[in-house]
């Protein structure tokens, strides 16, 4: 399969430099080179997995999708050998941890993940932070700028991935509601300092 996900991600590459062609990546430096972990990132727009999975390169990389978008078999297949797998949010159930897990323990892929869900709230959730410790990988923060449409794409406007230092959960935490929310400040914090070093006058407003 990453075979496959290698090819899917050329192609992306090439899809993405013919829209825009104007994207940066900074701090690449900070990723961790060696073993598996959780990028993490505020969700801005329906392509900003790409762009880090781009920017996460030659890492790769698993994901989450809704199920929904398993309907289709022609979509399904592409999905399951790019490495993305179903979950359903409004009944996710114990396999939306222990199939990241069983992924990351394994060791050939990195999991990119968004701890707010969806692209319409900024309301982070423990998810990610106990993925994290289950299977002993850092989370990596990292924040998208760029354009949220196609059009803005197609405009050219500038794309910036920025990656951060990496964020390590004691295995031996008890994730409780009071080191659930440490995490999440940790991981907010992160976001906020990741976009004031790319644009200190960047504000985000999540569509409701």
């Amino acid at each position: 399969m990453q075979l496959f996900y290698r090819f899917v991600r050329q192609v992306a590459r090439f899809v993405v430099f013919v829209l825009n062609g104007n994207s940066r990546y900074q701090h690449k430096e900070r990723i961790p080179t060696e073993g598996s972990y959780i990028l993490v990132g505020p969700h801005r727009t329906w392509f900003d997995p790409i762009y880090f999975a781009l920017a996460g390169s030659p890492k790769c990389f698993s994901f989450m999708a809704k199920e929904e978008l398993f309907k289709n078999p022609i979509l399904r297949w592409i999905m399951v050998h790019a490495n993305a797998f179903p979950v359903n949010r409004e009944n996710p159930g114990p396999s939306v941890i222990k199939k990241p897990v069983k992924i990351l323990k394994e060791g050939k892929l990195s999991l990119i993940m968004f701890p707010s869900g969806t692209r319409h709230s900024s309301e982070l959730k423990g998810g990610a932070a106990t993925i994290a410790k289950l299977s002993g990988v850092p989370l990596v923060p990292a924040v998208f700028q760029g354009p949220l449409t196609i059009k803005g794409l197609l405009s050219r406007k500038p794309v910036t991935v920025n990656f951060g230092d990496s964020i390590y959960i004691d295995r031996k935490m008890k994730l409780d509601k009071e080191s659930l929310k440490l995490i999440e400040d940790q991981m907010q914090a992160a976001f906020d300092q990741l976009d004031y070093e790319v644009d200190p006058s960047f504000k985000y407003e999540p569509k409701k």
